[in-house]
């Protein structure tokens, strides 16, 4: 195994860039419109001097870190600037050598501390380090001319399961993540919005946006041929029950075998409501192919109850996962324990939690001989450019083999990025863009329901051989 190299931080720097969606996003509590996009470049330093330049990008999601209604969007947003801040002075006020995992794992307590001293929770305080550490990984990566997976095969980041993850004290991670199997396709599993129209039917004439990209679920199987599909429900059963029967409806029309996640985005209050959502489900005749499909439920009771109840009566009838529960590292031995089977993997969340839950997921298997427990991939509707390719050279190294992606269907290909910047990922990228010949915009490659890695998984640093256009971005204002 190749030794984790020590390195310093420097010239750490923070942009953003609006995003508009071309299709407003409905999710738990809010319908997403707008939202800034962050942007982070950094330098790391070797002792004799070598240094590389690394980056990485994620979109700023109101109420989905901080889901208090009571906080407006532009609350929200600031709460993640302060994130940042806050990941930024730790990391760059530590002038320590330390591997790429060790910069991570030196600040991470302290961080969610001073978050909950300033009102931000573990959620919003990780958001900061996650991009931060991407930046890092994206960094060394580049300065061994390697990438993402061969860099993880051989733990070039130094992950350890000490002092973050005591319970894997057993486990022999260094060896799990040499035998990793990354792929080099995976399926895209297609979003339901709480709002996204059904039908190209139900698009009035005077409302559809006409611009090459589909505006319905069925369109989109139509243009993408997507096999994978995430149906948001919303904490009203009666209203669930019939949004999912329409969704049925189109689904059902395809010969093909096709499966599906249910999201709750935390909008039940406990789990005999989501118990009986399941079983009205199960009993509706319309829905009976939709059920077989489902492998998981994600999240559907709130965080602030979620860990405090066992679902193990419910996840003997289908497996549940933890999406915003999963604040800290050891929310899933937690939820084990509770019933639950799986976590889901963000980058915004952070790459090492990611990854040492995909090794718990593998341990707790070995012990017990099963596969129950999983880790899946699910998206925060990830951008064109820097932050799709990281996520996707994640799930892919983990060895996922599908993943949600949305951002695509709600963004207009790299939305308000230059022209420098899209020929620049397409010249980079040719199996996961292409140019649409009539707008001549860049957009995410979909065929056959499936995204083509290749490019990613094989480009030198974290998922990405090329950059964001970075006289595009504007300085972020850390103080607003």
């Amino acid at each position: 195994m190749t030794e984790a190299p020590a390195f310093r931080l420097q010239d750490i720097a923070l942009f953003e860039r609006p995003v508009t969606l071309r299709l407003p996003f409905r999710f738990g509590v809010v319908t997403l419109t707008a939202a800034p996009q962050a942007y982070l470049r950094l330098r790391i330093v070797l002792p004799d001097g070598r240094d590389a330049w690394g980056s990485a990008a994620e979109l700023m999601v109101p109420k989905w870190f901080d889901k208090d209604p009571a906080l407006s969007n532009e609350q929200n947003f600031a709460q993640l600037r302060l994130s940042l801040r806050h990941a930024v002075e730790a990391y760059a006020g530590d002038t320590a050598a330390r591997t790429a995992f060790g910069h991570s794992a030196a600040h991470h307590a302290a961080l969610v501390q001073q978050g909950a001293r300033t009102g931000l929770n573990a959620l919003v305080a990780s958001y900061g380090p996650a991009l931060l550490d991407r930046a890092v990984i994206d960094a060394l990566c580049h300065l061994r001319s390697i990438p993402f997976a061969a860099a993880l095969g051989k733990n070039l980041f130094g992950i350890q399961v000490a002092p973050l993850v005591p319970d894997l004290a057993g486990f022999d991670l260094g060896a799990w993540l040499a035998d990793l199997v990354p792929h080099r396709r995976i399926a895209a599993r297609h979003t339901v919005g709480m709002v996204d129209p059904l039908r190209e039917a139900d698009l009035a004439p005077d409302k559809r946006l006409n611009d090459g990209l589909p505006e319905s679920l069925e369109g989109a199987i139509a243009q993408y041929g997507h096999r994978w599909f995430k149906l948001k429900v919303g904490g009203n059963a009666a209203a669930d029950l019939t949004r999912l029967q329409g969704i049925a409806a189109v689904l059902d029309r395809s010969p093909e075998p096709y499966q599906a996640s249910l999201d709750g985005n935390e909008q039940y209050d406990d789990v005999e409501g989501i118990a009986a959502l399941w079983q009205t489900m199960r009993a509706d005749s319309r829905l009976r192919r939709l059920c077989a499909s489902i492998l998981y439920i994600e999240q559907p009771i709130k965080r602030a109850a979620a860990l405090d109840q066992p679902v193990t009566r419910l996840a003997a009838e289908i497996p549940l996962i933890v999406d915003e529960s999963d604040a800290d590292y050891d929310v899933f031995p937690r939820a084990r324990d509770l019933g639950y089977r799986g976590i889901s993997s963000k980058t915004c969340k952070g790459v090492y939690r990611a990854i040492l839950n995909g090794a718990r997921a593998q341990y707790w298997n070995s012990q017990k001989k099963t596969t129950g427990f999983f880790v899946t991939g699910e998206d925060l509707t990830c951008q064109a450019g820097l932050a799709v390719q990281q996520d996707l050279a994640l799930v892919a190294a983990l060895g996922l083999t599908h993943v949600e992606r949305n951002g695509h269907h709600y963004v207009d290909g790299f939305g308000a990025a230059s022209a420098l910047e899209q020929n620049a990922f397409l010249a980079a990228h040719p199996d996961l863009y292409h140019r649409d010949p009539h707008s001549h915009r860049v957009r995410l490659q979909i065929r056959n329901g499936g995204l083509d890695l290749r490019s990613v998984m094989d480009a030198t640093g974290f998922g990405a051989e090329a950059e964001p256009d970075w006289g595009n971005l504007a300085p972020m204002q850390l103080n607003s």
